[in-house]
Parts: structure tokens; C-alpha cells; sequence
């Protein structure tokens, strides 16, 4: 079987699936698209993926797109012992509950500094904007820190898909040149995110563009 990621390695959720495949050891290959790529309009990529965003999954003739759907049907497909994915009905609602709560309470604030400060010149910025997303950004972190005062992991004491949304843009917090408040424990999360190597590989080895 050819397994392949469609996505720029720089897009935040192609990296939620390219650091849970190497994480559960599954070979692949990626194709740049999207961005300055593009490439995503074609027929072609259209029939994959209607939304014409990315990352795609392909395997043969299966296709599936939806970052967090892709890590959750890796996991449930090649790896359904792996405690990266609880089989505990309860537990698995506790990782993925935090796993979509990264896209509807970290990712717009996230994505206005990321944007505002990455992807923006000086002159053109919105900096009330840019504000107001660090300071959404910081509540949000601080839901995840409060459960970080008790255990390793964002939904326990072990690393779970629960970590791979958040870290993907934690290291961007992390990395991304702002004055940021501070916020207990999520520096050390951080750091043990960054012993991993297939974070390393996939996210905190990257340069933030």
C-alpha cells in the first residue's frame, strides 16, 4: 500500500498527522501542496478533498481529510492497542474532547498571531488585533495548564492524541518573537513534547513560517 499525506510540511495540521504517523511508526510519503504550492483548485485534488484545504490522506484508493479524523483513524486502524489512543470509551472522550477543543478555543486566537506576526509585515499589522489574540491564546493555554498541575500529559500521565493538536502550536507560541505571559507548567510540557523525536522531526526542528 502507498501511503501518502497531501500538505506543505509547514501547515499546522499536516503536521498533526505526519508527528502521529511517525509516532505509531507508519511509513508515508508527503506531497507539497497548498499555499505557495497550490495546487489544492485542481480537479484532481478536489475529488480527494472538497474542502481544498489541507493535509489529504491517501492510502490507494481510500482517501480521508480532516486532520483530527486522520489521527484518530490511524490510531483505530493500525495501532488500536496503542495508548496513544485510549480504548477506554471514557478515557478516548476525555483525549478527544481536547483534541477538538484545540480547533474551536486555541486555534482562531492562535491563528491571528501566527498570522498577524509571521505571515504579516510590520507595517500591515493589526496590532490591537494581534493583542487580542495573545490574550485569548494565553486562556486558552490555561485551560490545559490547570490539568497539566496534575499530571504529565494534557489527558493524563500518558501522551495521548490529546498532545499532538495543542503541541503543534505550542511550539509556535514558544517560538514566535512576543512578550507572552507566563503560564505554570506549560513551559515544562513543552520540553517534554521536545524529547520526542518525531516532534523534533515534524514540529519543534522546523523553523516557524
Amino acid at each position: 500500500m502507498r501511503r501518502i499525506v497531501w500538505g506543505r510540511a509547514s501547515s499546522s495540521n499536516v503536521m498533526k498527522v505526519v508527528w502521529t504517523l511517525d509516532e505509531l511508526g507508519l511509513p508515508f510519503e508527503r506531497i507539497d501542496v497548498g499555499g505557495a504550492f497550490g495546487k489544492t483548485d485542481t480537479a484532481e485534488y478536489r475529488a480527494m478533498n472538497p474542502t481544498g484545504l489541507v493535509p489529504t490522506l491517501q492510502e490507494d484508493d481510500f482517501t480521508l481529510w480532516e486532520s483530527n479524523a486522520i489521527c484518530r483513524y490511524l490510531c483505530q486502524a493500525y495501532a488500536p492497542g496503542n495508548p496513544i489512543w485510549p480504548q477506554d470509551a471514557r478515557a478516548r472522550g476525555g483525549a478527544d474532547r481536547w483534541m477538538d477543543a484545540q480547533q474551536t478555543v486555541l486555534g482562531p486566537p492562535m491563528t491571528a498571531v501566527f498570522w498577524g506576526l509571521v505571515r504579516t509585515p510590520p507595517e500591515k499589522r493589526d496590532m490591537a488585533v494581534i493583542t487580542k489574540g495573545i490574550q485569548d491564546a494565553a486562556r486558552a493555554y490555561g485551560l490545559i495548564a490547570a490539568k497539566l498541575q496534575h499530571a504529565p500529559y494534557v489527558a493524563g500521565e500518558t501522551f495521548t492524541l490529546a498532545d499532538i493538536p495543542w503541541g503543534v502550536h505550542v511550539h509556535r507560541w514558544f517560538n514566535i518573537d512576543f512578550d507572552r505571559p507566563e503560564i505554570p507548567g506549560l513551559r515544562a510540557w513543552y520540553d517534554r513534547l521536545c524529547e520526542r523525536p518525531a516532534y523534533q522531526t515534524h514540529v519543534a526542528g522546523l523553523p516557524v513560517v
